[in-house]
């Protein structure tokens, strides 16, 4: 095995338990937060960065173009489907009165939705 190859072994091994680190920490928060935006957030951000790491430490050791692609494939559509369905999570707890709202600083929601779909505090 050529130097180069050791390396990129070495770095991707790395990444891949950087982003086992990562999504650990993730889900540590999603224990620890205490209300739902909080919560989404720690399911949203570290998981998306530590897919990312452990899927881009899988390519630098795999370093097939069909493998690669599949991997990019994978982050995609981790990147499209992952924040939208935290949103849509957020959203929803948001509707139905479960976010603890009065404590927000700026509330972009509230003139949005009309009197009728506001629920009561």
């Amino acid at each position: 095995m050529s130097g180069w190859a050791e390396a990129a072994d070495l770095v991707g091994a790395t990444l891949l338990l950087l982003g086992c680190l990562q999504c650990l920490l993730g889900v540590i928060g999603m224990l620890r937060f205490p209300d739902v935006l909080s919560r989404s957030h720690a399911a949203t951000k570290p998981q998306t960065l530590g897919i990312l790491l452990v899927l881009v430490g899988v390519a630098l050791r795999l370093r097939h173009g069909i493998d690669l692609g599949t991997l990019a494939l994978i982050v995609f559509f981790q990147f499209l489907t992952s924040p939208v369905a935290s949103h849509l999570v957020a959203r929803s707890a948001y509707r139905t009165g479960q976010t603890g709202s009065r404590g927000l600083l700026r509330d972009d929601l509230d003139p949005q939705l009309s009197p009728g779909e506001r629920p009561e505090e």
